[in-house]
């Protein structure tokens, strides 16, 4: 498949079917089960459901990186971000997710980061917490960091800033933030969705490509033979 396709969950599972006894019990449950809500996250989609849609290609995201120590709330969900995408961009020979960056998206990329709205000091800020009166300042500093990394070229830092980003908008749904089919978010669900459905894909193809690597145990591994 060409690096500018958006892979779908037919060829996933084929080729998870294919690899099973390659891949190895932790890293065939992720993608097993990434690949089960990236199949919910495409019928929400062809239902013109963006909200459910991008809900579940978080959790099909999650799958497939999430630690043990992730259910450490000591830890955020960011400190992961930096070695998995490192790995994933190491891995990237075809240069799908490259091309994602700097040729399908990167309007779209480049509109979602500029959107104080999926920026966190912004809420913070605005739910009265205090020490985030400076959100403004917070953001262009940020802004301009991923910009520095777009003019590097640097495609592991501009992904770990885009799922910043995309992490308060998965906070925003899941927490009960928004109102489902809303129309005050439209823009960012959507964009969100958009790239989600592209990028997540190919992490668990790239994921099944290389099961050398430790991608670690599944935070819920399967016990006393209940279902993954």
């Amino acid at each position: 498949m060409g690096s500018d396709e958006t892979l779908g969950c037919a060829a996933l599972k084929e080729k998870e079917d294919r690899l099973r006894g390659q891949l190895g019990d932790a890293l065939g449950l992720r993608v097993h089960r990434a690949i089960s809500w990236l199949q919910a996250a495409e019928q929400a989609g062809a239902g013109d459901d963006a909200d459910l849609a991008f809900i579940s290609y978080w959790v099909a995201f999650n799958a497939a990186y999430s630690q043990p120590a992730n259910l450490n709330r000591q830890f955020h969900a960011h400190v992961f971000f930096a070695w998995y995408f490192r790995e994933i961009v190491s891995l990237d020979d075809q240069q799908a997710v490259y091309d994602a960056i700097w040729s399908r998206f990167t309007g779209t990329i480049r509109n979602f980061l500029r959107n104080e709205f999926v920026f966190e000091p912004f809420w913070r800020h605005h739910n009265d917490e205090p020490g985030y009166d400076d959100w403004r300042e917070r953001f262009n500093r940020q802004l301009g960091k991923v910009q520095q990394a777009l003019a590097r070229r640097d495609t592991a830092t501009v992904l770990e800033g885009l799922f910043d980003r995309l992490y308060v908008l998965r906070n925003q749904l899941v927490h009960g933030g928004a109102t489902w089919n809303g129309s005050v978010n439209r823009r960012q669900v959507r964009q969100g969705v958009e790239i989600m459905a592209f990028l997540v894909p190919h992490f668990v193809d790239l994921m099944m490509d290389h099961p050398e690597v430790p991608w670690g145990k599944p935070p819920y591994p399967v016990i006393d033979g209940a279902n993954p």
